[in-house]
């Protein structure tokens, strides 16, 4: 199966908006045939048929081990020092850019 669909350049600057990341335009070009790779990849793993493959168990043979939820002190933050590498925040909050448009 050959590429179905190629990613474009501007998918790849549109995704790194979405992540924050800030690509050189020689990254972008390294990543439109990685991009492209794994979208056909996945679109051949979609392709299979797997109607008469059995579901596949882990190997330990546990099933739903929980924990109790339980709150350590220890490893808890103040919210000074949650937010003390935020790059902004509002009233005690961590603020975040939008990423929908209305």
């Amino acid at each position: 199966m050959k590429n179905q669909k190629a990613i474009t350049k501007d998918q790849v600057k549109h995704l790194a908006k979405l992540a924050n990341l800030k690509l050189t335009d020689k990254e972008l070009e390294k990543l439109l045939p990685q991009f492209t790779s794994v979208v056909d990849f996945v679109s051949k793993v979609q392709s299979l048929n797997t109607k008469n493959i059995p579901e596949t168990s882990q190997v330990t043979g546990l099933e739903n081990i929980f924990r109790e939820d339980l709150i350590d002190k220890n490893r808890m933050f103040t919210q000074d020092e949650a937010l003390s590498n935020a790059k902004k925040t509002y009233k005690g909050y961590f603020e975040v850019d939008a990423i929908f448009e209305e």
